[in-house]
């Protein structure tokens, strides 16, 4: 079976993880984004280079003439609500949003891709709930989405420009996922699509039969996008009661060649088993918060930076019939991590960790899905003052059922098996007309204060979401 096939038979899932650095998650590794993925990785040729609706299926056709064949604009507009339902019940997001894309063929295996992405938060204009920063932060943004230039010449494809690089092969999973920076300015709730942030790159990819080479250089990283001080989903550190805090603006690296993040990736399909090794050394996306407690006696000041880390890990994939068992494994050296003990110099320590995560994605009768995944993070050298145990286990279960052509319901448990700390996401999906989309759902959490789901234990939400596609 070609790894087109198994990746296409594990779309079902709505389920993204991710094991974040210090400061946004990474003290709970258990951070998952529970949004539907539209974009799967692959590394097929075809998967790299195909519209969405096969614009260029006869290639023949397109290199006659070297003239640009545009596939005219598309994309989707989106108005999402969300209501906070806990005291104080608060309106927390009333976004416009609109995404237009377009693509073309300039002949000679020479192809291309424009995008960019609107959003208006009109609750900051209409609700004094939150602080002018975060207004500003989050009212009004233009995107870049993918913005790239295709080249394909014999066993060699080459892609440069803003674009996303997905190397995880999990559902949705981010485990392997390294390059790509994450908008967490809502924590895990958006879609994994509009959650993703593209990297300016240049990549290279070599194709022989079923072997797979992939070279990545990104000269000017993008990095997680964590908000402002005041915002609904800003990850405040754990600290003394009494104690003064003061936030700093984060502090990211400098646009130099010292900074650029590179790696390579190699696959391969044997015995129907899709097996994949990689290699990358990077600025962390995620920032560490450093703590300085000295300069100001009783009071905290944090403030976001970038580590240079270096990862290794693998994903491998394969077809059982009805079922598709997935797992991937990453080593991380260089990540920071917050520590309780106050008389430490900067908050953090140094500690390597390794990330696993198996799944097992069920095809059910009368339309329906259901997903199973376990996963772990093992600290090394383990520090006893970290806020997170030397084993930290969780688990996740999604369960999908389609109701004919149009409406969908699916539900999502995400929870630690360390401690009582969890999500629950319900959500109903209704296509009432042709390229209209209605959903509802909620975001329930519950847990300690000092847990990764339990510290917006007073953020439980409802929202809903109508979205226009062209």
């Amino acid at each position: 079976m070609s790894r087109k096939l198994v990746l296409k038979l594990s779309v079902c899932s709505a389920l993204s993880l991710a094991f974040p650095a210090a400061g946004n998650g990474a003290d709970f590794p258990l951070l998952m984004a529970a949004g539907g993925s539209q974009e799967q990785a692959s590394s097929s040729r075809d998967a790299l280079f195909a519209d969405d609706d096969d614009l260029f299926k006869d290639d023949s056709v397109a290199e006659k003439s070297p003239v640009s064949r545009g596939s005219g604009l598309r994309g989707f507009i989106q108005l999402e609500m969300a209501h906070t339902i806990e005291s104080p019940s608060h309106w927390s997001k009333m976004v416009t949003r609109a995404d237009f894309s377009g693509q073309g063929n300039l002949g000679n295996g020479i192809k291309w891709k424009l995008g960019a992405r609107v959003d208006y938060d009109a609750v900051f204009s209409v609700d004094e709930f939150y602080s002018g920063d975060v207004a500003h932060d989050q009212r009004f943004n233009i995107y870049l989405r993918e913005n790239y230039l295709d080249v394909s010449a014999g066993n060699w494809d080459y892609r440069l420009g803003k674009q996303h690089v997905v190397w995880g092969e999990m559902v949705g999973l981010f485990f392997a996922d390294v390059v790509s920076a994450r908008d967490m300015r809502e924590f895990i709730l958006p879609e994994f699509d509009m959650m993703r942030v593209p990297q300016w790159a240049a990549r290279a990819e070599y194709f022989s039969d079923d072997f797979h080479a992939e070279f990545l250089w990104i000269p000017v990283a993008s990095y997680d996008e964590i908000g402002k001080p005041g915002a609904e989903f800003y990850p405040y550190q754990i600290h003394p009661a009494g104690v003064n805090i003061v936030y700093r603006n984060e502090d990211r690296p400098a646009r130099n060649l010292g900074n650029s993040n590179y790696g390579v990736r190699l696959s391969t399909l044997t015995n129907g088993w899709d097996i994949s090794g990689f290699a990358y050394s990077s600025m962390d996306v995620s920032p560490t918060f450093y703590r300085d407690a000295t300069s100001v006696p009783g009071t905290y000041i944090y403030q976001a930076k970038h580590d240079r880390i270096h990862q290794y890990g693998g994903t491998l994939a394969k077809d059982f019939g009805d079922v598709v068992l997935k797992g991937e494994m990453v080593y991380t050296r260089g990540r920071q991590f917050s520590v309780l003990d106050a008389t430490d110099s900067n908050g953090v320590v140094p500690q390597n960790t390794l990330d696993w995560a198996v799944g097992l994605d069920f095809s059910l009768p009368a339309e329906t899905r259901f997903n199973f995944q376990v996963f772990q993070r093992k600290y090394f050298s383990y520090d006893s003052d970290l806020i997170a145990d030397e084993r930290e286990n969780g688990l996740s279960l999604l369960l999908n059922r389609k109701f004919g052509d149009k409406v969908e319901a699916q539900a999502l448990w995400i929870t630690s098996l360390n401690r009582t700390d969890w999500l629950f996401r319900p959500k109903l999906l209704w296509n009432f007309e042709r390229n209209w989309r209605l959903a509802v759902g909620a975001d329930i959490f519950k847990g300690a204060p000092l847990g990764l789901f339990g510290r917006y234990d007073r953020q439980d939400r409802v929202y809903s979401e109508v979205r226009y596609s062209f």
